[in-house]
């Protein structure tokens, strides 16, 4: 279940607590002893982590303010519910996304950002890692710089084609497209979570599916999924010619200064799909919407 070199990470923590005559084993603890874990590394490093300062900082504060265990005390240093739950957590997240693969140290890493009033969770944040970037990596293996230069690039072409493109094309990305690019796959083992989609897709009321479940297990992977079943042809008859598409909130959100541009946004973006009456609109991190918009003016 745990990675061997996980599991000598974990071993490494106890053994820090220990020597330092700690009372508690603590999240930072955990996070001090992933710095030499090759998983969490290649993680933070594609965050654009600086690991050295990282380490010094983490030492710093382990030592002036973990409680200590008397001279004579030959107590174990004891696990702190915040230390049991990221791991807990860990290996839940790498239970549901499927298949055999072991829990790494770079999915205990994202496992702590639940952890929010950590001093751990304050210094990745402070060396501007998020959790975000980290699922990404983890995903797609996209690294921090990468994102950025494709950014730019978008920016750049998108000077250009934006006056001509629609609400779709400028703030939504076609699923359906995709899967026929061979840039989708076949989703494996949820089936009935795709076929539960489906029925209720092909309500007349009520059919708006909300699907529910902590970070990295698979909610976006069943609207592609279905997107490829779509483009396939082995999606049921009444969603045969649906069109799937995905609604890039960070594009609709972008720029939105004035008090009523994200709702003018958000009107064309309907107005844009009501003229189709096939199209399905997927919402990924639908409560970042909640809200959305300045309120300037």
């Amino acid at each position: 279940m745990l990675s061997r070199q996980l599991e000598v990470s974990l071993r490494l923590a106890v053994s820090m607590a220990r020597q330092k005559r700690h009372e508690f084993l603590t999240v930072e603890h955990l996070l001090l002893a992933l710095l030499d874990n090759d998983s969490a590394v290649n993680a933070l490093k594609a965050c654009g982590a600086d690991i050295v300062s990282l380490r010094k900082e983490l030492e710093e504060y382990v030592e002036q303010h973990t409680p200590k265990l008397g001279e004579n005390s030959e107590q174990a240093p004891h696990p702190t519910e915040s230390f049991d739950r990221i791991l807990q957590r860990a290996i839940f997240h790498v239970q549901s996304s499927g298949g055999d693969r072991t829990v790494e140290g770079a999915d205990v890493l994202v496992a702590m950002y639940s952890e929010r009033d950590s001093f751990a969770v304050y210094l990745l944040k402070r060396h501007q890692i998020n959790r975000l970037t980290l699922t990404q990596y983890l995903s797609h293996g996209t690294r921090k710089d990468e994102v950025q230069v494709e950014e730019e690039v978008e920016d750049i072409e998108g000077e250009t084609s934006a006056s001509n493109a629609g609400p779709l094309e400028l703030y939504t990305l076609n699923l359906n497209v995709e899967a026929q690019k061979g840039k989708t796959d076949p989703l494996i083992g949820r089936e009935k979570e795709i076929e539960r989609t489906a029925q209720i897709l092909c309500r007349r009321r009520k059919n708006n599916p909300l699907l529910v479940g902590d970070p990295g297990v698979g909610k976006t992977s069943i609207a592609e999924g279905l997107a490829w079943l779509i483009v396939n042809g082995k999606a049921p008859k009444p969603l045969s010619q649906a069109e799937i598409y995905s609604l890039d909130i960070g594009a609709l959100v972008a720029g939105t200064k004035y008090r009523g541009d994200f709702e003018k946004r958000l009107k064309q973006l309907l107005n844009a799909l009501k003229k189709n009456p096939n199209a399905i609109l997927f919402i990924d991190e639908i409560h970042m919407i909640i809200g959305a918009g300045s309120s300037m003016g």
